[in-house]
């Protein structure tokens, strides 16, 4: 068996991928080579922190790890270095880094079918609007998600939302290129 670990900033990250990562094995057919492994953090420093640890320490065999850290109002570039650097320095230098932009609510922000699924909205009509049509762009989308959605709760609804999201029709570019990530490594993996 094949493993993906993920190292997330926190459970709601968490809570999306056990709903996501799923349904990915088995669109692709790999649910009987691949299970993954989910290591929620409690924010970006401790996530940061133990990556060399985790990376140096993990003992299973033909695991293939992925990190993922929200961009916030930093620079995309400069995280994905400073943790290339952390992954290298571990001897894992094939570590695959997604940094979700900015956060994990603009990957539900792009696919507002979902969340009109989930909360009973009618939010679809306006995925064609200028801030859905790019929500990688919103500097704050939980605040913007809590808008339509005032009874958002962060780990709870992740889960039900992405439970609802298409793995392939999604107008955030970060969680686009995080599935052609995750389908790549599932390809190429042996």
């Amino acid at each position: 068996m094949k493993w993906l670990v993920f190292l997330v900033e926190e459970q709601s990250m968490k809570a999306a991928l056990d709903e996501l990562v799923p349904r990915l094995l088995a669109q692709e057919n790999v649910i009987d080579e691949f299970s993954f492994h989910v290591v929620p953090h409690e924010g970006k420093n401790h996530l940061r922190d133990s990556i060399k640890s985790t990376l140096q320490n993990w003992g299973v065999p033909d695991s293939h790890f992925i990190i993922l850290h929200d961009k916030d109002s930093a620079d995309c570039r400069i995280i994905k270095q400073k943790i290339t650097t952390l992954c290298v320095e571990a001897g894992r230098p094939k570590t695959l880094i997604r940094i979700p932009c900015h956060e994990l609510e603009s990957w539900f922000l792009g696919d507002l079918a979902a969340i009109d699924k989930v909360f009973g909205t009618n939010l679809q009509k306006l995925q064609n609007k200028r801030k859905f049509c790019d929500p990688d762009k919103l500097a704050n989308a939980k605040e913007e998600l809590k808008k339509y959605v005032n009874h958002y709760q962060q780990i709870s609804d992740a889960r039900a939302i992405a439970q609802e999201m298409s793995l392939t029709n999604n107008r955030s570019h970060s969680f686009r290129v995080f599935i052609s990530g995750i389908l790549k490594l599932l390809s190429t993996t042996d």
